[in-house]
């Protein structure tokens, strides 16, 4: 019995140093004061999810960003997505601005962070290698969302490869977003 125990440690170790080390919380860090400390550059309204997006970047990458060029090592992407406000009757409700219009219920946060090295140790077979690309994911408290399945954050964002991975933070720099 405890051969057998120590054969299944030993293969299990086996498998869990073969699998490769990508989109986890240990590397990926939620920032604790993104609100307040990053620079709000995007929101994305998703009706076909009922759902109102909020894009943050930390303030060093941003301040260096340039159209055309990847972002910098260190780069530090948040999307905080947010229940859209919804009628009695069922619709979404719109804005002034006629944007859909969030709610205070805050339905998740991922987190897509650039780091040196991160690319080499992700392992990954070419149609999802994202560069030195890295993606979390954390539940409404901030705690990490173990059940996302972050293999298909590599998957999506492949399509933005010419926009380092990115889908909207290079369009809004593009578009002169302010530094």
């Amino acid at each position: 019995m405890r051969r057998q125990l120590i054969v299944a440690l030993a293969a299990g170790a086996a498998v869990a140093v073969a699998a490769p080390l990508f989109a986890t919380p240990d590397r990926v860090k939620l920032p604790e004061a993104y609100k307040t400390d990053f620079v709000l550059y995007n929101h994305v309204d998703r009706p076909d999810r009922k759902r109102v997006r909020f894009m943050y970047v930390n303030p060093e990458a941003h301040a260096i960003a340039e159209p055309g060029k990847v972002l910098p090592e260190g780069t530090v992407l948040v999307m905080e997505d947010h229940e859209a406000a919804v009628s009695a009757d069922g619709n979404l409700v719109l804005d002034k601005d006629g944007r859909l219009a969030p709610t205070d219920a805050l339905t998740g946060l991922f987190v897509m962070e650039k780091r040196a090295g991160f690319g080499a140790a992700n392992d990954l077979p070419p149609e999802k290698d994202n560069g030195d690309w890295d993606y979390a994911a954390y539940k409404a408290d901030g705690s990490p969302n173990t059940e996302a399945k972050l293999e298909n954050c590599f998957a999506c964002h492949m399509s933005r490869s010419g926009r380092d991975f990115t889908f909207t933070y290079f369009k809004n720099v593009e578009d002169g977003l302010p530094k």
